[in-house]
């Protein structure tokens, strides 16, 4: 009955599906993350000259492109990831979908994408989640994964923006992002490669930054890490981002991240956490922070926390950092404080057992409405 990504019958019309989602989020195995897919999509077109075209949902399938299409030779292309979840009310929820369709568009603008039309691709993105809500599973750690993606359809070999472009959406039952659940994991520092320079695309979400950062996933992989912290382009000593996500860290009673400075993707996870952190009254400061300072305070004791924040895995906290052969563990290893409560917060908010003090969560009509 499931869709998973090694498949390619099409799945339309299932009874039962909901009792098969259940299933799924409780066996061992799990949902994973992005394995299975739902039954419909959503397509919009653009030509140059008239615009984009009227949004469709239409049955999840192949995509027929051109082998000449430009996105298959220069990589002009963009995503992005949002989530909704199921209330005990039976209704279904999106947690900060207009802030995700704005950062789609600044993507755009820095892949010489056009902008999309925000109110017309959210209506269109709430009626995909409708048709689909009944795949929207209810165990705690899971939700519906949404990614909305364009790319180049043009076919003309030549490095120049393309004239036409799909937009499209599909969407994913998922559990957590991490297997092992809400844990502390090893983080691979690395030293070679790196993922973002100021001036790149670092701060748009492109599918070209996450194919550059695999090379040093492998060694993380090799090295026991669940993950990458990567640093400056230039220096080799900034920290920037942890495999996809936003950094914290914890320096006594203060959490330091690193500022958008236009290699660090403007995460929506970081503003909320940010924005809750303030509101409870915690110091945070946006500023350079050097892996020797992430070091020096591991050995000495000051930082006493690290993670990461992203849509997909929500909090992640940092057990250990490995960094030129040293292994420092961040704290006694365990989550800490404000992670788990961060963590449970925002969880709490987008699962409705928790107040919306921000306005995050957006109603997603019914198919009777």
């Amino acid at each position: 009955m499931e869709r998973s990504g090694q498949e390619s019958m099409p799945l339309h019309g299932i009874r039962g599906l909901q009792s098969k989602v259940r299933e799924l989020q409780e066996s061992p195995g799990g949902l994973g993350f992005g394995r299975y897919f739902t039954d419909h999509m959503l397509l919009m077109d653009y030509e140059e000259g008239t615009g984009w075209g009227e949004p469709r949902i239409v049955p999840y399938g192949p995509l027929l492109l051109d082998p000449a299409s430009k996105v298959f030779h220069y990589g002009q292309t963009v995503f992005e990831g949002m989530k909704a979840f199921k209330w005990k009310d039976g209704r279904a929820r999106l947690f900060r979908p207009l802030d995700h369709v704005r950062r789609l568009n600044r993507s755009c603008a820095r892949m010489c994408v056009p902008a999309v039309d925000e109110a017309r691709v959210l209506g269109a993105l709430r009626r995909l989640v409708t048709a689909d809500a009944d795949w929207i599973p209810e165990a705690p750690g899971t939700s519906l994964y949404i990614r909305p993606f364009v790319v180049a359809t043009e076919t003309q070999l030549g490095v120049a923006p393309s004239r036409s472009y799909a937009f499209v959406a599909i969407c994913s039952p998922v559990g957590a992002y991490y297997a092992e659940g809400v844990r502390p994991v090893p983080i691979y520092v690395e030293t070679e490669h790196v993922r973002a320079v100021a001036g790149g695309v670092g701060d748009a979400k492109t599918a070209g930054n996450y194919a550059a950062g695999l090379k040093a996933q492998e060694a993380a992989a090799r090295m026991g890490c669940a993950q990458v912290l990567w640093l400056d382009g230039v220096e080799r000593e900034y920290v920037e981002e942890v495999g996809s996500m936003n950094a914290f860290f914890r320096f006594g009673d203060e959490i330091v991240t690193p500022p958008l400075g236009g290699s660090i993707l403007a995460g929506v996870t970081r503003d909320s956490v940010i924005r809750l952190l303030r509101g409870w009254g915690v110091s945070v400061s946006e500023r350079p922070v050097s892996i020797g300072e992430v070091a020096a305070g591991l050995r000495d004791g000051k930082l006493r926390e690290a993670f990461g924040t992203g849509t997909a895995a929500v909090v992640s906290p940092i057990g250990s950092l490995h960094w030129r052969g040293e292994r420092l563990t961040v704290g006694d290893g365990e989550p800490g404080e404000l992670s788990k409560r961060l963590y449970e917060t925002l969880s709490g908010i987008q699962r409705g057992e928790l107040p919306d003090a921000y306005g995050w969560m957006e109603v997603v009509p019914s198919a009777a409405e």
